[in-house]
Order: C-alpha cells, then sequence, then structure tokens
C-alpha cells in the first residue's frame, strides 16, 4: 500500500477527528504541488473522500476538504482524470449548489468553474446537467437562494465557460425558455465582478452567433442597452442625440459612473463588435445612436487594450454600408482583412 493510500485511509467522516484533520492537512498540502496533485490524484478513491468530507460536521474538516478540491480542480493537467465518472465530483458540486442549507456552495461553484475551463470539462459538465441547467439558471438569478450566505457569484464563470459549447448556447438562445432575458440583468451588477464577469463572457459567446442577431437586440431580450450601460458616463447630450439613444440611456445624471474594470470593459466592447458582424446589428447600432456613447467613453478611456477594441468597433459604427459591402461579415467571402482579422481573433476558444 502506497503512503497516499494510506492517507486515504484516513479521509472519511467515521475516522477520529483528530486523525481525520492530520490527513486533510497533509492531503491539503500535497494539493499545493504539481507532484502531489498527480499522486493525489492517482489514487482514485482520494477525489472521491474528499468530496464526502464536504459533508463532515466539523466546519474546519468540510472546509479544508473544499480547499483541496478546489486546487486538484486548478490543475488543467488533471482535469480529464477529475471528469471521469468514477470520481463523482461534477454530481457532487451540483448537489451541494442546489442545496440552499449547504455551506459550500461557494466552493462548489469554484470546483466546477476550474473544472469548465477546458473542452472536455464543460462538456461533462453540461452532459450532467443536461436539460437541468435552466434549473441552475434559476438558483443563480435567486441571490437569496442558499440560506447560508453563499452568493453563486462563481456560477456565473460557471456559464462563461459551458456558453464556448455550441450546444449551450443554442439552448441559452432558445427564445422558448428565458434564459438569456434573466441572465442580461447582471451586466451592471454592483457587488461582483465575478458574476457581471461571468455573464458577459456569456453574453459575448452568444453574440457570436450571428443568426441570432435579431433575437439579441429584440424588444425579448433588450442587448444593446444592458451593454452600453455601463460604458455611458455622466456626460450630458444635447435633446436630438437623447432621443436617439435607448430609454436606459436617457438623461442618466452626473452621478453615473462608468464600469470600473478594463477587462470588463474589453468584454462589452468586443460584445458590440460581434453585433456589428450583421448588417441588421451595425444598422440597429447606428439607429440607437451608440456613436455618442462610445465617442464619450473614447474620451475618457485610459487603458490601451480597451482602446484598440473600441477604436475597432468605433470604425465599423461609423462607415456607410456601401464602404463595408457585406452583409454578414462572418459569412461573406473576400471581406476586407482589415475588419475580419479582430472578429476572427475574437473566436471563442477552448
Amino acid at each position: 500500500m502506497s503512503e497516499i493510500e494510506e492517507l486515504s485511509q484516513f479521509l472519511t467522516l467515521e475516522t477520529r477527528l483528530d486523525v481525520k484533520a492530520l490527513a486533510l492537512q497533509q492531503t491539503l498540502g500535497l494539493t499545493g504541488t504539481a507532484d502531489g496533485r498527480q499522486m493525489l490524484i492517482n489514487t482514485t478513491c482520494v477525489v472521491k473522500n474528499l468530496c464526502k468530507l464536504l459533508n463532515d460536521y466539523q466546519k474546519s474538516v468540510a472546509k479544508d476538504a473544499s480547499l483541496a478540491l478546489i486546487n486538484l480542480s486548478a490543475d488543467e493537467d488533471l482535469t480529464s482524470t477529475l471528469v471521469t465518472e468514477g470520481t463523482e465530483i461534477i454530481e457532487n458540486m451540483l448537489n451541494i449548489i442546489t442545496n440552499p442549507e449547504h455551506e459550500l456552495a461557494d466552493p462548489a461553484c469554484m470546483v466546477l468553474s476550474n473544472l469548465s475551463r477546458t473542452k472536455l470539462g464543460s462538456e461533462r459538465l453540461f452532459q450532467t446537467m443536461g436539460e437541468k441547467l435552466e434549473k441552475y439558471i434559476d438558483i443563480f438569478c435567486q441571490e437569496k437562494y442558499n440560506k447560508k450566505g453563499a452568493r453563486l457569484h462563481y456560477l456565473a464563470a460557471v456559464f462563461s465557460n459551458l456558453s464556448q459549447i455550441p450546444a449551450v448556447r443554442s439552448y441559452i438562445l432558445d427564445p422558448s425558455r428565458t434564459c438569456l432575458q434573466r441572465l442580461v440583468s447582471f451586466t451592471d451588477y454592483k457587488d461582483s465582478t465575478t458574476r457581471r464577469g461571468g455573464i458577459l463572457g456569456l453574453i459575448k459567446n452568444c453574440c457570436f452567433e450571428t443568426d441570432h442577431h435579431d433575437f439579441l437586440l429584440s424588444d425579448a431580450v433588450d442587448l444593446l442597452p444592458k451593454l452600453l450601460l455601463p460604458l455611458a458616463g455622466p456626460e450630458e447630450f444635447d435633446e436630438e442625440d437623447n432621443d436617439k439613444l435607448p430609454i436606459d440611456l436617457q438623461y442618466l445624471g452626473e452621478e453615473k459612473t462608468r464600469e470600473q474594470d478594463p477587462d470588463i470593459r474589453k468584454m462589452l466592447l468586443e460584445a458590440l463588435t460581434q453585433l456589428c458582424a450583421t448588417k441588421y446589428g451595425r444598422e440597429y447600432l447606428r439607429s440607437k445612436n451608440t456613436y455618442v456613447i462610445l465617442r464619450e467613453l473614447h474620451k475618457w478611456e485610459k487603458n490601451d487594450n480597451v482602446l484598440a477594441v473600441l477604436e475597432h468597433l468605433v470604425n465599423i459604427v461609423i462607415r456607410f454600408e456601401h464602404e463595408i459591402g457585406y452583409d454578414n461579415l462572418k459569412k461573406e467571402v473576400e471581406v476586407p482583412e482589415e475588419i475580419t482579422e479582430k472578429f476572427n481573433a475574437l473566436e471563442p476558444a477552448l
């Protein structure tokens, strides 16, 4: 019997507390190195035992078990082993998240966020969720779902990772469901960068589906003001410009502030850029006076990476359609290179 196998024998609910705590501390220490994580993962019962310890009556034990699982799942080299059927790690995390009385729902979300960063991990997670994905979206949208104080913000990162799968985008963009309509309300969520950043990642990926641009910009989803509002500042416009803006962006007042996170501002602009891949999207953005919001943002923006995306977007918005010459920039052949190369660079990938 190897040392790890011997150690794993003490990672059970029935083990005496002092022995269990010591074994868990050693296990947690091993998760801090690549070699240690590999040794643990090669012992099949370790992950299953750690999952069971998440339900230990001793809070410190359960917390250390969750930290060990977070560390293991953060190593992408281990994902393929972790998501095999024998570990049941995905099922265990989903059960914890759906339990409104579980104190470790947030760490469970973090584990799934880590596992779903790879293609295999996200596919296995979606297979396990299946048609219940909407159930987890419903839980996410109930901010006080968990009665023990878990906020479930990292579910947003899970959804963002899952949305890199075409089947998930089709599921979320299905007009017969209300998934997207509920999620877009978090683009300006003040209490968590993780929550609004994850949802914006999902939205950006959905914007790659050019056949759904009509739906995304329709009254049912009303995506444009959700993307523009975080980019808008306190600037005042004349009556003519104001009247052309979406209602949610009119007369914002001097206390209005812009999104402070540059990565999120960049994602917002990338989503808008993808909406410009179709003639319908471009003309809709122009009709809603998007340019004036982008113009004022350009005066304010200091981040070079954000400015590069912003200037590319402005270049599309201010062009006449006869200058662009194509309806769908992602489908037509002989698309001008200076426009399409940046669209290709933004493609969702795992």
